[in-house]
């Protein structure tokens, strides 16, 4: 096989791979029953992105040449064999049938990486027959459940039928009126008119990009960081600087070089608890922070969900409590403090930002979430919502140990698991023993009932995070947790055995 990929070239460059492969199969070179390279490796071998590979192997799936079979790859199914003569022929009947649309190349490239990472791997927490140690959901059964059904009874037969379905743009009125009291407990000094509700936090952060970034412009995220958030900013085409991390966050003398270097449109941080790390940004750096975006005006987005959720120490202050110049934007989430299912977020931040928000809001949403935006209004004025957070707290608080407790039962017993435990949250960032891969081991744990995610998914570059699993313990039972972990530490054992 001979690809040669000539880049001054006006054709495409998976068209240039495609006629070329087509070429050698039709001369022989590549005979039927051939193994193509992986996309993976053949975009290795020729310097591309993988996507373009892909849809030069489309090319060759369309004309009937190549097709994919699982657990093999991809084979030669055109051309010469030793009973049959080569030629145009058999291309040109294979461009003269009917064919289906070729839908791989008419999807926008960014959207066609189809290697199984965060959305497949989080599919399997949804199954009764496994432990889930990975899906970031909130407990059932703390909000009572004849009093939520009573509640909802109350809120449809008070509400007139206009009201079902549909809200203001910003939000209902009255939910964010009780929001402004909310954020008073942070610091957060808030009108009604710098609120914009949404269903959830990567909405929230899909139209921030929407609204703010440009192909080619760079945002600079903390590494790891949530696959949920990177790849936001890769699907608008966004150029992504990462900051290192230790158990205080963000390093901020690396923050503060990259953006003198690279003039970023936003810094993105996840600053309590953070997602995979547990790490809680320090409040140094907080402030450290907020001197860095407004000595350079580079706007900074703060994801906040997990901040109540605190078990030791003190509960610092968001960023945005000592923005003083509407620089930050602040997202905070439901999502782990109120009912599974029922999810909402909201976005606090510069009048301007929120009025343009709130246009977007009414151009791709009918409307949120009608019902959620009335339950969560009525929890926080009659004040069920900061009672359930302290039983949210307990709870959490009680199952951070169980994991901790096995896996200090794991390094006792010469397992030689690392991990640091955070003051709060819900996700333990867990360091596996040398030499075992997190792919490896999740796969594993997997097949023996055990859900987790791998530390990889967590690096936008995946140059990290193949030692690493994070494990969550906010959604299963104490019991189903200690069963779980059971299971985590047969199959490192089994692993460790096998290395050895």
């Amino acid at each position: 096989m001979n690809v040669k990929i000539d880049r001054n070239s006006k054709t495409s460059i998976y068209l240039q791979i495609a006629s070329q492969l087509k070429r050698e199969i039709f001369s022989g070179e590549l005979n039927r029953g051939s193994t193509l390279p992986s996309e993976r490796a053949m975009a290795s071998i020729l310097g591309v992105h993988r996507n373009t590979v892909v849809k030069a192997y489309s090319e060759l799936k369309d004309d009937e040449l190549i097709e994919s079979r699982q657990g093999v790859g991809y084979i030669v199914t055109a051309g010469q064999n030793p009973s049959e003569d080569s030629s145009e022929k058999n291309l040109h009947e294979n461009r003269t049938k009917n064919k289906r649309v070729n839908w791989v190349n008419q999807i926008k490239p960014g959207f066609l990486d189809m290697e199984k990472t965060f959305d497949d791997l989080f599919q399997r927490f949804g199954s009764e027959n496994k432990y889930s140690l990975g899906s970031g959901i909130s407990e059932a059964g703390v909000y009572d459940n004849k009093k939520v059904a009573q509640d909802i009874t109350d809120i449809i037969t008070a509400e007139g039928k206009n009201q079902y379905f549909y809200s203001p743009y910003k939000g209902d009125k009255f939910l964010r009126q009780k929001i402004v009291s909310f954020l008073s407990t942070k610091g957060i000094k808030a009108s009604t008119g710098q609120i914009q509700v949404l269903t959830e936090t990567n909405q929230a952060l899909d139209f921030l990009v929407m609204l703010l970034i440009k192909p080619g412009d760079t945002v600079i995220m903390e590494e790891p960081v949530s696959p949920d958030a990177y790849r936001a900013m890769e699907l608008a085409d966004a150029v992504i600087r990462t900051v290192p991390m230790d158990e205080n966050g963000m390093k901020c003398d690396v923050l503060e070089s990259l953006i003198e270097k690279y003039k970023p449109r936003f810094i993105y941080v996840n600053s309590s608890f953070h997602d995979p790390t547990g790490a809680i940004l320090s409040l140094e750096r907080r402030k450290k922070i907020i001197e860095i975006s407004n000595r350079y005006r580079v706007p900074v987005i703060e994801e906040d969900a997990a901040s109540e959720l605190v078990y030791t120490g003190e509960k610092l202050p968001p960023i945005k409590a000592f923005d003083t110049l509407d620089n930050v934007v602040y997202i905070y989430s439901f999502s782990l403090t109120f009912m599974p299912g029922l999810s909402l977020a909201f976005v606090v931040a510069d009048r301007d930002l929120i009025r343009s928000l709130s246009y977007l809001v009414s151009v791709r949403m009918v409307a949120t979430d009608w019902m959620s935006q009335k339950l969560v209004a009525r929890y926080l004025d009659d004040g069920t919502y900061y009672g359930v957070l302290d039983v949210f707290r307990n709870d959490y608080g009680r199952k951070q140990g169980i994991i901790c407790d096995a896996l200090d039962n794991m390094k006792e017993e010469g397992l030689k698991v690392e991990y640091i435990r955070p003051r709060g949250g819900v996700y333990i960032w867990c360091r596996l023993p040398a030499g075992i891969d997190c792919k490896d081991f999740i796969g594993k744990a997997y097949n023996r009932g055990v859900a987790l995610l791998p530390g990889y998914v967590f690096y936008p570059f995946r140059n990290g995070g193949r030692d690493r699993v994070r494990i969550n313990y906010s959604f299963e039972t104490d019991e189903r947790l200690k069963e779980g972990m059971e299971v985590f530490r047969q199959v490192l054992e089994e692993e460790l055995a096998h290395k050895k």
